[in-house]
């Protein structure tokens, strides 16, 4: 029998479309860093919105494809749509060119200097998906990844990538390894069984919880000094104050008594996450309504 036709819908949901929830607040504060010295006609910021989301979507279509084998063998990850036929692989091809070249066509459309930087910045993010297979610091490379958006958000909207950007870029980036952590738990036997490297098959699972907290309260510290260096002002730091908030919370939620229950991180993921990006992000818009 045919393997039924893929939908977008289908695409939609292996390359988790809606989680672009997580990421476009962060752009935001990115743009409220730089809002004093930036182009912020509307143009250009959907320029910059497109980017953010076109990158995304390459990375995760490219991490699907990537791991479609171990994800097969693997029970957790047996039912993504690229392993049940769902998606077909020439769809998975197809929307990981057709993001890359939105995200590279967008870049140059901003500047030429942006359009210079598409191509390397791509090269960064796809290939996060093959880290796994040689190092036990992939969510580091992952964090890296991530570092790139605030300080690519300013490079588009000023020419340039001040300090106070560059730190922001460092507290998402730790903020988003310390999460893949956690994640990443759930295949602990998995990934040793199947000679891949993360920091949890290397360092046990107290390692990697050790690894999570240092990574998030370097995020705190990290978001909480980028207002101040661009001289915003106690909204930002209220929005920080409420992002240190809920990390504790998820730490505490998804690992009670510093042991990990992993049936927790499906809220951990969409509730606490999603909340702490969203409010720091109406924080740090609310601050540039007080201050412009």
């Amino acid at each position: 029998m045919a393997r039924p036709a893929t939908t977008v819908a289908a695409l939609a949901r292996m390359v988790r479309l809606s989680h672009s929830l997580f990421a476009l607040p962060f752009a935001v504060a990115a743009v409220v860093l730089v809002a004093r010295d930036a182009r912020l006609d509307a143009v250009r910021l959907g320029l910059v919105a497109l980017c953010v989301v076109a990158a995304r979507t390459a990375a995760m279509a490219m991490n699907r494809i990537a791991d479609r084998r171990f994800d097969a063998q693997n029970p957790r990850t047996a039912r993504r749509e690229l392993v049940t036929g769902e998606v077909s692989p020439a769809a998975a091809w197809a929307l990981l060119l057709g993001a890359s070249g939105a995200f590279v066509l967008s870049a140059a459309l901003i500047s030429p200097l942006t359009g210079w930087l598409a191509a390397p910045v791509l090269a960064i993010l796809l290939g996060y998906s093959f880290a796994k297979r040689f190092t036990w610091a992939c969510h580091l490379w992952l964090g890296v990844a991530q570092m790139l958006a605030p300080i690519g958000v300013a490079i588009a909207l000023t020419g340039a990538a001040p300090l106070p950007s560059v730190v922001l870029g460092l507290g998402v980036g730790a903020w988003i390894a310390g999460f893949d952590l956690f994640w990443s738990l759930q295949d602990v036997e998995f990934d040793r069984g199947a000679g891949l490297h993360s920091i949890p098959a290397r360092f046990g699972v107290a390692g990697a919880l050790a690894w999570a907290r240092g990574l998030h309260l370097l995020a705190v510290v990290a978001v909480t000094a980028a207002g101040p260096l661009a001289g915003r002002g106690p909204l930002w730091l209220v929005g920080s104050a409420v992002l240190g908030g809920v990390l504790l919370l998820e730490h505490r939620h998804v690992a009670p008594g510093g042991t990990l229950d992993p049936t927790r991180l499906n809220v951990a993921f969409f509730d606490y996450n999603a909340f702490a990006s969203v409010a720091f992000a109406l924080c740090a818009l609310g601050d540039l309504w007080l201050a412009p």
